[in-house]
């Protein structure tokens, strides 16, 4: 991590992390994600989105500027991006098996998924549907599918 020395620090220099607060991650048009922060960024934010890909990926260089270019446009929204390759564990926990793919969370709720290159209007339908959702109503059903797989538990013992 690089550290800068504090301003006005008196006596011997402190150092404070260089990280991305959330208001930085915000300004920035997108922000790479590790292990290190994939948590912090999901919960920290109201809307993330993640682009999984990697360098060699063909169809993930031709999503790279749609990606780019949405991200400019929409201030409240976090457009990250994950490094398949630097992040294996990261990836492997997420349980990526095609890049690109695109996950978009909402108060760290995981509310979208889908592999492959998005066009650049289908990626504008994504956020918008996603600013759209009724949290309160996503958490209800999310309760009831796991009311559901607990009762199903129960009778099968």
């Amino acid at each position: 991590m690089l550290t800068l020395p504090t301003p006005g620090a008196r006596g011997p220099r402190t150092a404070r992390p260089l990280t991305p607060t959330p208001e930085d991650q915000r300004r920035l048009a997108t922000v790479d994600l590790a292990t290190s922060d994939f948590e912090s960024t999901l919960t920290d934010n109201d809307i993330v989105l993640v682009d999984w890909s990697a360098s060699w990926c063909g169809p993930c260089r031709m999503f790279a500027p749609v990606y780019e270019k949405a991200s400019e446009q929409h201030e409240d929204v976090v457009f990250a991006k994950v490094d398949t390759e630097a992040e294996r564990e990261l990836s492997a926990a997420a349980q990526i098996s095609s890049i690109p793919t695109l996950m978009a969370f909402r108060e760290g709720i995981l509310v979208f998924e889908q592999a492959g290159a998005l066009p650049a209007p289908a990626l504008e339908q994504v956020i918008e549907a996603v600013r759209g959702l009724d949290m309160d109503h996503v958490r209800t059903q999310i309760a009831e599918r796991q009311a559901s797989g607990t009762e199903k538990e129960e009778a099968t013992r």
